[in-house]
């Protein structure tokens, strides 16, 4: 593989290169994919000397083979134990030695490799990065001993979490077919059984240039830093056989879901209620800005529809929220969420959160309130901008769940266009009992008879 790489270390000419400069307002984006496929996307900031690198890898969770849940997280870890030049650990102690600092994580549509260190440190970390994208390098004994460390995360992070365990269940009976509802982590008793085959078939399949996005933001200029991509990252060989991007779909749902779990440990009950709902669609996202301020009408905070009802007039409910997350390849949820006072039981914060939903849908959108929000929005947004971190953040998990640099540039906009019908529409197609899950998480001796529907 290295000969390989070395023979085909060709830098690319100009006019081969299709090199993006976007309208970004003041978000200075320029976007380029080099001949193996690899996208390059470069944010400038120039206030401080630091830069972030990100390396986004456009396989999460969703794209395991049935049976082998967890190994897009499991090899996550595996990219710290060295190469054929950087021995285990190796990767991140020379990031700290330079002054910086790095990790990663896995979800559902991408794993995701970030450093943070000073801006003329940026080629080493491209340098160590693209190493580690062809020359992994694993045996049974590091495998062995990683995967006991992933059983141990799961052992501290879920199993000894009720509500971690909940949400899992939830998932799980929203999704029946599609793998959202297979846990990131991957589930309890398949883990044990993820071998050096399946993380080695999941790294040469998906860990390619032209299933990656690099993304790097701070003090840079674009044409050096793609320079450096095409030293580094340009001498890599496309992955010919990377397969298609497609998952299973789910079924109908022709009726509603519910699942009451009991656990010792819970010290609070609660529920909540989960509705299959459509993504951010690149160059269609009208939808899923109204649905993004109608989570915030209803439960996104202290003013809410939902805190003002049931936490204030009628003191049924200590918690409420309601959230909307359209950054998905595929179809997403809107979820609800109430925990009811002492002496209140789940079925009767369930009513009262049912009639919040209808009276919205019968009284429609409070136009003052409608302004409000997207004005904080606006504003929020605005301030975003002065994190470089975030600002590659929100780029890298745009481009791999499907959207474009201009789709989130045009964000913004999409959401200050939205009109009070848009809310309305968007509320009267979600709210679908059909489409949803409703759950219940109590101590088995504060347990309830579910509400009927």
């Amino acid at each position: 593989m290295r000969a390989l790489t070395l023979a085909l270390m060709i830098l690319l000419p100009a006019a081969a290169m299709a090199q993006e400069a976007a309208d970004t307002g003041t978000d200075q984006v320029t976007t380029y994919t080099l001949e193996n496929g690899l996208e390059l996307v470069v944010i400038e900031d120039h206030r401080a000397p630091v830069v972030t690198h990100m390396v986004w890898y456009r396989a999460g969770s969703a794209d395991e083979p049935p049976g082998s849940s967890g190994v897009a997280h499991f090899l996550e870890h595996l990219l710290f134990k060295g190469t054929d030049t950087l021995a285990p650990g190796e990767f991140s102690s020379t990031v700290a030695k330079q002054g910086g600092n790095d990790n990663a994580f896995t979800s559902y549509d991408y794993t995701a490799y970030f450093q943070r260190v000073a801006a003329d440190r940026l080629e080493l970390m491209m340098q160590m990065e693209a190493d580690r994208m062809v020359n992994l390098k694993l045996d049974e004994q590091n495998v062995a001993t990683e995967r006991e460390v992933i059983i141990e995360e799961r052992n501290m992070r879920v199993e000894n979490n009720p509500g971690a365990l909940f949400r899992e269940q939830l998932k799980a009976a929203q999704y029946l077919n599609h793998r959202y509802g297979t846990p990131v982590i991957g589930w309890q008793h398949e883990q044990p059984l993820l071998t050096l085959e399946d993380a080695v078939d999941f790294y040469t399949t998906y860990y390619a240039p032209n299933d990656a996005i690099v993304v790097v933001a701070g003090d840079v200029v674009p044409e050096d830093v793609l320079a450096m991509a095409q030293t580094h990252y340009g001498a890599i060989p496309a992955n010919p056989d990377l397969p298609e991007r497609v998952r299973p779909e789910e079924p109908r749902q022709l009726a509603p879901r519910r699942l009451t779990m009991e656990d010792p440990r819970v010290a609070q009950p609660y529920l909540t209620r989960s509705y299959l709902a459509p993504e951010r669609d690149s160059g269609a996202q009208a939808d899923a800005a109204a649905l993004t301020i109608l989570a915030e009408i209803l439960g996104g905070g202290t003013t809410s529809l939902m805190a003002e009802k049931l936490q204030f007039d009628a003191q049924v409910a200590v918690q409420s929220a309601a959230w909307y997350d359209g950054v998905s390849l595929d179809e997403t949820t809107f979820t609800l969420l109430v925990v009811p006072v002492p002496g209140v039981t789940l079925p009767e914060a369930e009513t009262a959160m049912d009639e919040v939903v209808q009276g919205f849908l019968e009284n429609g959108v409070d136009a003052d309130q409608l302004e409000r929000i997207k004005m904080q929005m606006r504003a929020a947004l605005i301030y975003a901008r002065d994190d470089v971190n975030g600002l590659a953040n929100r780029y890298g998990a745009a481009l791999a769940s499907g959207l474009t640099v201009e789709d989130v540039q045009a964000w913004p906009d999409v959401l200050q266009a939205v009109t009070a019908e848009d809310v309305m529409q968007a509320a009267r197609d979600v709210f679908d009992l059909r489409n949803s899950v409703t759950g219940y998480l109590t101590a088995p001796e504060t347990a309830t008879t579910e509400a009927t529907q």
